[in-house]
């Protein structure tokens, strides 16, 4: 697996994951919260699969 989720991408998602957990387990929302756990996947891995199938990188280019 190739890194293709960089700095800023990984923090919104981090961010984005825990929220849609804690909202879920105040009860704002229901069981689909859970899928909060996804992003959260995504920006410890570094690596979104669905990127690599749109061609997608948010990483900075590496110089030569």
């Amino acid at each position: 697996m190739k890194t293709n989720v960089g700095g800023i991408d990984r923090i919104l998602r981090t961010v984005i994951g825990l929220a849609l957990i804690a909202l879920t387990l105040t009860g704002t929302i229901g069981v689909w919260g859970w899928i909060g756990v996804v992003p959260l996947l995504t920006a410890a891995l570094g690596f979104c699969p669905l990127y690599t199938v749109l061609g997608f990188s948010s990483c900075p280019m590496k110089k030569a």
